[in-house]
């Protein structure tokens, strides 16, 4: 067993809530594995979409608040994951030591009109998806640990 949890700062631009989906699948899935922040280069409301297909998963994001992305959230971060190619190219430099993934989530709004509860059922499942897949390797890590 690792002698802490895995600190994960999801990055986003702002307007959609992807980040803030993300930081809500880690604490639902990854409880004592991992610890998960969400902050935004431009934080705004959290869009209503995201909350409401959150919700039909059994998940509560709605109290996340926007946080605006600073160099000590990247510092406390042992990964940083940005959830669109937007977020990724407008990220501050990460520090030494710090991991940095590129998730190029589909933005639910974007396209065919607007937002649909369709579109945001997408991004939340493909989030828990990727999620679960890292507490899965995390798991695997542990079993074959010798100590």
């Amino acid at each position: 067993m690792y002698k802490r949890s895995a600190r994960i700062l999801f990055v986003g631009l702002g307007p959609r809530g992807r980040s803030r989906m993300a930081q809500g699948w880690a604490a639902h899935l990854g409880t004592g594995r991992l610890q998960a922040r969400a902050a935004d280069i431009a934080p705004q409301t959290l869009h209503p979409g995201a909350v409401t297909v959150m919700r039909e998963a059994g998940v509560d994001i709605a109290h996340l608040p926007a946080v605006t992305l600073t160099p000590g959230l990247l510092a406390w971060a042992d990964l940083v994951v940005t959830v669109c190619r937007d977020a990724d190219e407008s990220c501050p430099a990460i520090p030494d030591g710090v991991q940095k993934r590129l998730w190029a989530l589909e933005d639910p709004v974007a396209g065919q009109g607007g937002a649909t509860l369709s579109g945001w059922r997408t991004v939340r499942d493909d989030l828990r998806y990727r999620i679960a897949g890292m507490i899965g390797g995390m798991k695997m890590l542990e079993r074959m640990d010798p100590r």
